[in-house]
């Protein structure tokens, strides 16, 4: 496990351990980390991934922030999907999940 100043504990592949703990300085670090400059695009995704999780205890799948961006951003379902994965190119679960806070998804669909 590594330890960010003791508040931040990450798993090895650098997930959190505990969501709960997550904040926007983090998601700014893990997200410097990752290559990425957050901006309100990155926002608006990490935003409803945390109230997904605040409100079901997992983890959204990336169909449920596609329909996010389909229904808050006017994007038509392939173009909603395309912009995600031109946010975080390196996929849903390595960058998005990990920037939003969640720990690492297991065992379901990222595509």
């Amino acid at each position: 496990m590594i330890s960010d100043n003791m508040k931040y504990v990450r798993d090895a592949e650098g997930y959190i351990v505990q969501p709960a703990d997550w904040d926007e300085n983090f998601a700014r670090k893990l997200a410097a980390e990752e290559g990425l400059e957050l901006d309100d695009n990155y926002w608006s995704i990490l935003c409803f991934m945390r109230g997904y999780w605040q409100q079901n205890n997992v983890a959204p799948d990336v169909r449920h922030v596609t329909r996010h961006l389909v229904e808050a951003h006017g994007y038509d379902k392939k173009k909603a999907k395309q912009h995600l994965f031109e946010l975080f190119p390196y996929g849903y679960v390595k960058q998005a999940c990990k920037v939003a806070g969640m720990q690492r998804p297991r065992a379901w669909s990222t595509g």
